[in-house]
């Protein structure tokens, strides 16, 4: 199982949310680079990246901050946040990043999203962000009437690398893992199942590494290791053992 530590950025600076409200942004540092490199020290070997602004946007808000991550970053940098076109998606792929999250995109125009996985090969992950058992868009600011499972179903044939899930109502809130809709997920598809939002220490890691078997390929973290909650290097340990 795969631990991602999570470098999400808003202008330029490296912060975490509140179950996604941009005015809950509490700051962690102002050199995204440099918090990669810490990162990568304590062995991780891949990267969640997340365009906060770009989220909202529709576009690149934070492309020297991300550009500086993949340069620095020895490892795999999975990048998200308005990720909606091809051009988009052909700049990323050329710069090094290795892997794109596609939320708002999955939901609205599902074809397009079929057509970069076909194209890209293992290179596009499907974020199904989830309020209640229902997708939200754009930044997590609107929540749709699809739920979770249906969205995820529609890409099951599509070639897709994952789905990341993340169950908003926990996200930077150090609540927990909500392990059961998770686990659920992954047991209905046939795709990896990504785990993000609420992750609180070692016991989340623990627990999803136990469902490795039903389609967990990984777990994202944030608040917890900004806070000292978490040591990442511990946390990957337990996971490899997966």
């Amino acid at each position: 199982m795969i631990v991602f530590p999570a470098i999400d950025l808003k202008a330029g600076q490296v912060v975490r949310l509140a179950e996604g409200d941009m005015a809950r942004a509490t700051v962690y540092g102002d050199d995204p680079a440099a918090q990669a490199m810490l990162f990568a020290q304590a062995g991780a070997e891949h990267l969640h990246v997340v365009d906060l602004d770009g989220s909202f946007a529709g576009r690149a808000e934070n492309r020297a901050a991300v550009e500086a991550i993949v340069e620095s970053f020895p490892g795999y940098v999975q990048l998200g946040g308005g990720i909606r076109t091809r051009e988009a998606v052909e700049g990323w792929f050329d710069l090094g990043v290795a892997r794109i999250v596609m939320g708002t995109a999955a939901l609205k125009d599902s074809e397009f999203v079929r057509d970069m996985a076909a194209e890209y090969p293992g290179g596009i992950v499907v974020a199904v962000d989830a309020r209640d058992g229902m997708v939200a868009t754009e930044g997590w600011a609107e929540v749709s009437d699809m739920p979770a499972t249906d969205l995820a179903r529609r890409f099951e044939d599509a070639g897709v690398a994952a789905l990341l899930f993340t169950d908003i109502g926990r996200d930077g809130l150090l609540k927990g893992v909500n392990i059961d809709a998770t686990v659920d997920l992954a047991r209905r598809v046939d795709i990896p199942v990504i785990a993000s939002g609420g992750v609180k220490g070692l016991d989340d890691i623990h627990l999803l590494s136990l469902h490795a078997n039903d389609g967990i390929e990984g777990v994202i973290t944030g608040r917890a290791l900004y806070d000292g909650r978490l040591d990442l290097a511990t946390a990957i340990a337990i996971a490899n053992r997966a």
